[in-house]
C-alpha cells in the first residue's frame, strides 16, 4: 500500500469520525457532553486539514502519488 493510499484512508477515517462527533453533539441534551463532542470534532477537523495539506504536498512533490 502506498503512502498516498494510506493518507486517503486516514483522511476518510478522520472525516467519518468528525461527522460522528458532530452528530453526537447535535443529538445530546447534556451541555457538557455537547461541548466535549464539539471540541473533539474541531480537533479532528484541524487534524483533517493537516492531513489534506500533507496529501497535497506529497501529490505536488511526488508525481507517482497522483491519482490517475
Amino acid at each position: 500500500m502506498t503512502v498516498g493510499t494510506q493518507l486517503q484512508q486516514a483522511i476518510a477515517g478522520l472525516q467519518s469520525t468528525a461527522a460522528m462527533m458532530k452528530t453526537f453533539a447535535l443529538e445530546t441534551q447534556d451541555q457538557t457532553a455537547k461541548q466535549e463532542f464539539q471540541q473533539i470534532a474541531n480537533n479532528l477537523d484541524n487534524a483533517l486539514q493537516t492531513m489534506k495539506n500533507r496529501q497535497n504536498y506529497i501529490t505536488q512533490q511526488e508525481p507517482q502519488f497522483r491519482q490517475q
